[in-house]
């Protein structure tokens, strides 16, 4: 295999991501006019104002959350300091959804919250307010505090860099720890807390289940329903664009906002210079706000998925659940092994060909991190559908038997959307162990006849292996828990754990989802795992920037 041919699949790798996003855009400009009044007259209107209630207090929300328990982990002392170090990044294991179902299992009505105040007052249903958690406030909060580690990671990363000449000026100029922080560390701080914002805001629009399982009517259960309920593909396509819209829209306010600020440098004397010791009640205070999220995000959602799962009567070990892990497994397999290839292929040609045309080549390629899954899926179904039943007529007419759907009923459809929608992912992560490989590595290698394959299995994999195994349980647990795409794309006959989850907790069977859900949490725990034990090594800070946003397509 010769570098020119790696480099030509590169280009065919970037081709597919970009296609589907392509023909979602196509399909919807081309759609019927008259569809497409009716979307803007009647549902768009409704769609747009919730999606952007949701993106304003999941981003506000999260934005607050990360960066506020980011710096007390970092700068000061306190009791349980370096438990929450790590505690604080567990709630991304949860995919929003199953959030969703523990606290509405323990939030509603026959929950255990409302049923032991009843008993405790002896009230009846009518005599007394309690707040809804199936609303677009609840969305809300199961959003905020799921996705809140992402500001976090990406947060503590960049205190963690900041020199602390800085801080200590301002301290010396009469600022109390609050106002240097607000002042000084924060602002410092910003790129970081909005790449981290953004990521959450990209999530929350791309969300499904939660908003289904709560009724609340955004873009993404648009598309669902327009495809699925009303069997209107056109109106499906022309929701989809309108969300890329969206999406690609919040991502260039965010670059333009930022303009050509960075995170801050580390200084030296940060890394020696002592914490403060938070004692007595600011200690406790400290502890406090900072184990909330984690009590919030995943203490008590464990709690309530496993006491609902032990009562539930579901088998685990059962043919038929160990047959949806199997599902679950091989399909997460097989996409993980096929992105974390294609990205190694572009960064390849991105390292070897540096330039403008490489850049561009790697922002196409990770383009699907800014696309909703309902949009990529939308975006391969469409035309698809129209090349099966093309050839589905022709063979008709020209040998009288009927192909079927061919393409679209089969799972590598499924895989194709997961390679588009989770690219970028991995090649964040390979990237992150490629920046350590120094570029005159390259010239040596060749040098001593090292042609461009030898040099990238020789000298970059061997270097970048262990972010080649990240990129690879990143991929596979996002895959897992990914929820729109396999909902629309899925063979009828082909359950995965996310799609036995939501079809139990759609028929309001909320023990039964418990199981399925465990058991994504459970894999969904892999990789955050990876990012603590990152967190813990001091030299690690910019490693967990990257390796948090390599995760921002689960």
């Amino acid at each position: 295999m010769s570098e020119a041919l790696l480099h030509r699949l590169a280009w065919i790798v970037t081709a597919l991501c970009v296609a589907p996003i392509v023909a979602a855009a196509l399909a919807a400009l081309t759609g019927d006019l008259a569809t497409w009044r009716d979307v803007l007259a009647t549902v768009l209107p409704r769609y747009t104002a919730t999606t952007l209630t949701l993106v304003v207090i999941v981003g506000t929300g999260t934005a607050i959350i990360g960066s506020l328990t980011a710096w007390l982990v970092t700068v000061y002392r306190f009791p349980g300091a370096r438990v929450l170090e790590v505690a604080l990044a567990l709630p991304l294991a949860f995919p929003a959804y199953v959030m969703a179902y523990a606290y509405t299992h323990m939030l509603d009505h026959p929950g255990p919250v409302q049923t032991t105040l009843r008993a405790l007052t002896g009230w009846g249903p009518r005599d007394y307010w309690f707040p809804e958690v199936r609303s677009l406030g609840g969305a809300a909060v199961m959003l905020t505090i799921v996705l809140y580690p992402y500001v976090y990671l990406l947060a503590r990363a960049s205190f963690r860099q900041q020199s602390a000449n800085a801080f200590l000026v301002a301290r010396t100029l009469g600022r109390s720890p609050m106002q240097a922080f607000w002042r000084v560390a924060l602002p410092m701080a910003r790129p970081a807390i909005a790449g981290g914002a953004l990521l959450a805001i990209m999530e929350t629009i791309a969300d499904f289940g939660t908003v289904a399982f709560f009724n609340v009517q955004t873009f993404a259960t648009g598309i669902y329903q327009a495809w699925f309920s009303l069997g209107d593909r056109a109106a499906a396509a022309q929701l989809a664009l309108c969300l890329l819209a969206f999406a690609l829209l919040l991502a260039g306010l965010e670059r333009a906002s930022r303009g050509r600020s960075r995170t801050a440098g580390r200084g030296a004397r940060f890394e020696t210079m002592e914490r403060p010791t938070l004692r007595g009640a600011a200690g406790w205070g400290a502890f406090t706000l900072c184990f909330l999220p984690v009590l919030l995000g995943f203490v008590i959602p464990v709690i309530m998925l496993g006491t609902m799962a032990i009562g539930s009567g579901q088998d685990l070990f059962s043919e038929r659940y160990l047959g949806f892990m199997s599902n679950s497994v091989v399909l997460a397999s097989v996409a993980a092994v096929l992105t974390v290839f294609g990205a190694i292929l572009v960064g390849f040609r991105a390292r070897t060909r540096p330039g403008r045309t490489s850049r561009w080549l790697v922002i196409g390629a990770g383009l699907g991190y800014a696309v909703p899954g309902g949009v990529i899926a939308v975006g391969l179904m469409v035309p698809m559908a129209g090349l099966d039943n093309a050839l589905d007529a022709f063979m008709r007419a020209t040998f009288g038997i009927s192909t079927g759907l061919m393409i679209t009923g089969s799972i590598w459809l499924m895989i194709l959307a997961y390679v588009v929608r989770f690219m970028a992912a991995a090649l964040n992560a390979y990237d992150s162990g490629m920046a350590t490989v120094p570029g005159h590595l390259d010239a040596i290698g060749r040098s001593l006849g090292q042609p461009g394959p030898k040099l990238l299995t020789r000298v970059h994999l061997p270097v970048a292996r262990t972010s080649v195994v990240t990129a690879l349980l990143i991929v596979f647990v996002d895959v897992m828990k990914e929820l729109p795409a396999t909902l629309i794309l899925h063979p009828f006959d082909f359950q995965t754990l996310a799609v036995q989850a939501h079809r139990l907790a759609a028929d309001e069977r909320l023990s039964e989802a418990a199981m399925p859900s465990l058991v994504l949490v459970g894999f969904g725990l892999v990789p955050v795992l990876i990012l603590c034990r990152t967190l813990g090594r001091e030299s690690g800070g910019r490693k967990a920037a990257k390796m948090g946003v390599a995760m921002s397509a689960g």
